[in-house]
């Protein structure tokens, strides 16, 4: 159980709770137990009432009366604090469910990007939900039980030792044998718990993947294919939950063969002794039948108790492993660093970890604050590095960034990406309204701020023209709208954000050469006293920056203006005049 020691500070946060729950159920049982010794004195006033000619049939009448109203009030409080005891225990379990996903999922948020290039969202997933309902069965409904099994073991056996040690030795013979037995069981059970668990979170992965790729699969119609590979991950679980359920089978049919024989015993030792007369009424017989019964559901539960244990102990260690991860990306400055928007890179190289690709490699520039700089370059040469290096998304292998003369490292993190406004270039809308898509750049924009950065973004018009307009809800991940609609909602929602530094990820690659215009017009008129790089693969979104690179396998082959850079040969240039020459005809 070592790997559940990490939720055991929960156990601590809400103590008190279950200080209560484990006393009540205690009362609980401790009512519970009030039944068989009055249904022996029962029994024993009948048996003696029979035996006794000249006894009273009002005073016996009275007796079982008193008898069974004692049993009826302590089985009524037994239930009442059953009640209370499922209302805090169980309750806790859910504030310790409710905890632990927060905190896995603020983990989440802090692991770095590379941590979601190596893993896949459905494991994220599963691990978020699965794994932690087993978890929270460990730290509900197995305590409780737990609880409830120890008082009646600690109050039953005491009490059956002292009313006949025979038939008390008797009785618990087969418990022993019963406990290695479970021990057997639940290492085998938690090997078997563990490939389970892991399997979920393939066949979540790919349910996933199949779902956001179901375009995909339609245009290359790979349904079938698809669909076999689905059986063949169903057969493989199936297999392993069957595994798991074939040893589960093995708990409630040793339960029942064990206390059966324990009530055999029971009847058999007790009668011998009753016909010896080392015992003076029948009704003890029954009373230990009645601990016997008593026993049969926490024994059972000692089977239940032990397989939700393992599993939550596999459960807990998949959790584990991620929260155990140190994110790359630290924030190592408390105090707040105001961002003004000069940006220098010095000497700046990064090599990818996952992929040992070196994406950069030795880039210096500077952009001074409200200057433009445009990045041009070919697919893979390093322009999205940039803009990520900036966000700190990453941090470089070598070299120095530079906010404000500072470097970046040391840059309040939240302060940094506040001050940003980032458009990448696959934009990314959430399940929502377009309004409250947009007013994720600043959530207490008002509606008319909404509408002017949409127009702004040059998607106003089209935004008016759905039924809803601006409630209209999107499908996953903006599938509702076009390529270049869904780049223009991203682009205002940066807009609306009114940052100092401005990153556009080639974000006008999906729109016409008129609406792209009229978008950086728009971006120029806001943007004065702002930074604003723009990456992209076309000169019409370069041309009037302030400064333009040009990058070719991670590295600056040009660098200036407009004006400098068509009077020079090289690829900047060609560039300019294919697209012209495109452009003209």
């Amino acid at each position: 159980m070592k790997e559940l020691k990490s939720i055991h500070k929960f156990f601590y946060k809400y103590k008190w709770k279950l200080l209560i729950g484990v006393i009540i159920t205690i009362i609980a049982r401790i009512f519970s137990l009030f039944l068989p010794p009055y249904i022996n004195k029962s029994i024993t006033a009948v048996q003696n009432y029979l035996n006794t000619p000249d006894a009273s049939l009002t005073e016996v009448k009275d007796e079982l009366i008193l008898y069974i109203l004692i049993i009826i009030g302590t089985t009524l409080l037994s239930a009442f604090f059953t009640f209370l005891m499922r209302q805090t225990i169980i309750n806790v379990s859910r504030y310790v469910e409710y905890d632990l996903k927060n905190e896995i999922f603020k983990q989440y948020e802090k692991l770095s990007l590379g941590f979601y290039k190596k893993n896949r969202t459905g494991d994220l997933m599963n691990r978020i939900s699965e794994d932690v309902t087993q978890v929270r069965s460990y730290a509900g409904p197995a305590i409780m039980y737990s609880i409830q099994t120890i008082t009646l073991f600690i109050c039953v056996i005491p009490i059956m030792i002292y009313k006949s040690p025979t038939m008390a030795m008797y009785t618990l013979i087969p418990l022993p044998f019963l406990s290695i037995l479970i021990y057997k069981i639940s290492k085998v059970i938690h090997e078997r718990s563990t490939s389970v668990q892991a399997y979920l979170s393939d066949l979540s992965a790919f349910s996933q993947e199949s779902f956001s790729g179901i375009s995909v699969i339609k245009a290359y119609s790979i349904e079938p294919e698809t669909n076999t590979s689905l059986v063949n991950l169903a057969n493989e679980g199936k297999n392993r939950s069957m595994n798991l359920a074939k040893v589960n089978a093995w708990f409630m049919p040793l339960m029942i063969l064990m206390i059966g024989l324990s009530t055999t015993l029971a009847i058999y030792v007790g009668g011998m002794q009753y016909i010896n007369g080392e015992i003076n009424s029948i009704g003890i017989i029954a009373e230990f039948i009645m601990y016997v019964n008593f026993l049969t559901w926490p024994v059972a539960i000692v089977g239940w108790v032990t397989s939700i244990v393992q599993r939550a102990e596999a459960s807990q260690k998949r959790i584990n492993e991620f929260m155990s991860l140190t994110p790359e990306i630290q924030n190592e400055v408390d105090t707040h660093t105001p961002v003004e928007g000069e940006i220098t890179f010095k000497n700046v190289s990064l090599t990818y970890d996952d992929t040992n690709i070196t994406a950069l490699k030795n880039i210096s520039f500077t952009i001074e604050k409200g200057q433009t700089l445009a990045i041009i370059g070919k697919t893979g040469s390093g322009k999205s590095t940039i803009l990520d290096l900036i966000g700190r998304l990453y941090d470089t292998t070598e070299g120095t960034i530079y906010i404000d003369k500072t470097p970046i490292r040391k840059m309040n993190l939240s302060d940094l990406r506040n001050s940003i406004g980032a458009v990448p270039q696959d934009a990314f809308l959430f399940s929502d309204s377009i309004k409250n898509n947009i007013k994720f750049g600043k959530a207490s924009a008002t509606d008319e701020e909404v509408i002017e950065a949409a127009k702004k973004a040059a998607v106003h018009e089209n935004i008016l023209g759905f039924n809803k307009k601006y409630e209209t809800v999107l499908g996953e991940r903006g599938i509702t709208l076009s390529g270049g609609q869904k780049q223009r909602v991203s682009i205002a929602r940066a807009m609306i954000k009114d940052p100092q530094i401005y990153l556009f990820d080639d974000s006008l690659s999906a729109v016409d050469t008129e609406t792209e215009e009229q978008i950086l017009n728009n971006l120029r008129k806001i943007s004065s006293e702002k930074t604003t790089i723009i990456v992209s693969h076309r000169v019409s979104s370069a041309k009037n920056a302030d400064k333009i690179i040009v990058l070719e396998d991670g590295q600056i082959i040009q660098q200036g203006s407009h004006n400098q850079l068509i009077n020079q040969e090289g690829y900047y240039k060609e560039l300019y005049l294919n697209q012209l020459s495109e452009k003209e005809n």
